[in-house]
């Protein structure tokens, strides 16, 4: 057991959209990443995802609306919702992700962004 300082994963973090395993917590993964631009539309059927930012600004689209996360503020998106994480205007955005482990990156949806493993650090 040891305390994990976040700024300090996210510096092993190089690749957007590529989220890496800080640590389990029961049947849930904890993840850190950076993103910049638009991800993938996809949804998860059976897992529901929790999203932090913790620097800068993700916009969650949605089919019939776009929703603000800043930085400090959380989003839950439930199983079986499409959407599709973005960043504007350049921005790197470094987010904590908390799912189950038997949740695929990109649902169903398959793209080259798609990972299937995430490094852990």
């Amino acid at each position: 057991m040891n305390s994990i300082t976040l700024k300090e994963k996210l510096n092993q973090v190089t690749a957007y959209w590529h989220p890496h395993q800080i640590g389990v917590v029961d049947d849930m993964q904890v993840l850190l990443a950076k993103v910049k631009g638009e991800f993938v539309w996809h949804s998860h059927d059976k897992e529901d995802e929790l999203f932090q930012v913790i620097k800068g600004t993700l916009y969650m689209q949605f089919r019939d609306r776009t929703e603000i996360v800043e930085q400090g503020e959380i989003m839950i998106v439930p199983k079986g919702i499409e959407h599709c994480p973005m960043t504007k205007n350049d921005e790197e955005v470094h987010i904590m992700l908390f799912e189950k482990l038997s949740t695929a990156h990109t649902g169903t949806t398959q793209d080259k962004k798609t990972q299937t493993e995430y490094p852990k650090i």
